[in-house]
């Protein structure tokens, strides 16, 4: 038996199909009791709109492409439930796509999800992103773009991001107020915005304490186990080797602890650790950070949803289309020394 449709509704009424597909949309030009007569055969025919057909008309499909680098990192989860929350209430619905942190397949999974004619497009860049003329072409064929958490560093684009200046600061203070003054820092790839917003704050952090920054304790990892695992031996192999170190994120840190540990390090007495994004599962490993900078990945989440849907609202209305919206979120130190 075939679904029922609006025509049949419209002859079994002795009424227009225009008059019933208003009704149905609750337009405030149709009657009462009309209004109440269609609504009721529609639920008695279990009719269901469709769908097709109504994005075809209002050229949307109420479905946002999101390109992750790894959806299996808890922080990335985290964003995901941000997200799906804020579309769920805002009646769309979500296509996943991972890069797996490689700018080549990063846009091998946007074209695929492009062509799936979704209506904006939520992304947090591969680590080795750093050219975004692709991106901005994506923007000029009329596909709008939300960045999170791994943003371009220019003001012309849709983002939403943690100010991780601010938190490395608050980290360096919390550290020397410690007694620590060898603070090391294990930065991400050069190139990447939030290294650079690490690197300044812990130079910041640094000289606001009248320390003198030497820069033989800033190494750079790739964010692999590998690249992590050199870098620490070559600070622990330093004449005077760091009291503190800082890792780039919690996956970091984990690799940093298990490396010196077997170095017989007493992980958080000889050296202290620390580290960013404050995710639930450190608190499951043998040495968890003593402190860890809240990155708000949920919130990130569910705020560049936001700012999708009234960037889709405004291009609806040709309103204010051609703005950007930037939200900065302040991140927040969280301190486990006591609890831990």
């Amino acid at each position: 038996m075939s679904s029922p449709t609006i025509k049949e509704i419209a002859r079994r009424l002795n009424v227009s199909v225009s008059t019933v597909s208003r009704a149905l949309q609750d337009h405030p030009r149709i009657g009462l009791r009309t209004k109440t007569r269609v609504q009721e055969l529609a639920r008695e025919l279990n009719y269901e709109p469709n769908r097709q057909a109504i994005f075809f008309k209002q050229k949307k499909t109420y479905i946002i492409g999101v390109v992750l680098p790894f959806i299996g990192e808890e922080f990335f989860s985290q964003a995901v439930t941000g997200m799906e929350a804020a579309a769920t209430e805002n009646h769309y619905t979500i296509l996943f796509g991972q890069s797996f942190d490689d700018p080549e397949r990063e846009k091998t999974v946007v074209e695929a999800i492009r062509k799936q004619r979704v209506d904006g497009l939520i992304i947090s860049l591969a680590k080795l992103t750093f050219k975004y003329d692709y991106f901005r072409d994506l923007e000029q064929s009329g596909m709008t773009v939300v960045y999170f958490d791994r943003v371009p560093p220019f003001d012309h684009a849709n983002k939403v991001y943690c100010n991780l200046f601010e938190g490395t600061v608050d980290l360096v203070n919390w550290l020397i107020n410690r007694g620590c003054k060898r603070i090391a820092l294990i930065n991400g790839p050069d190139k990447l915005p939030a290294s650079k917003e690490r690197l300044s704050g812990y130079i910041e952090g640094m000289s606001r304490k009248k320390i003198k920054v030497d820069m033989q304790f800033v190494e750079t990892t790739d964010l692999s186990k590998e690249g992590t695992v050199q870098v620490v031996k070559k600070l622990l192999a330093l004449k005077q080797p760091p009291n503190a170190i800082i890792s780039f994120n919690d996956y970091v840190h984990m690799d940093a602890v298990q490396y010196a540990s077997r170095q017989s390090i007493r992980v958080n007495k000889d050296i202290v650790f620390v580290s960013y994004a404050n995710l639930s599962i450190t608190a499951y490993t043998t040495y968890p950070p003593l402190a860890s900078v809240e990155q708000f990945p949920e919130r990130q989440g569910q705020k560049a949803l936001e700012i999708m849907v009234r960037i889709l609202s405004e291009k609806k209305g040709e309103n204010n289309a051609s703005l950007y919206y930037s939200e900065e979120l302040r991140p927040k130190l969280i301190i486990y020394e006591q609890a831990r």
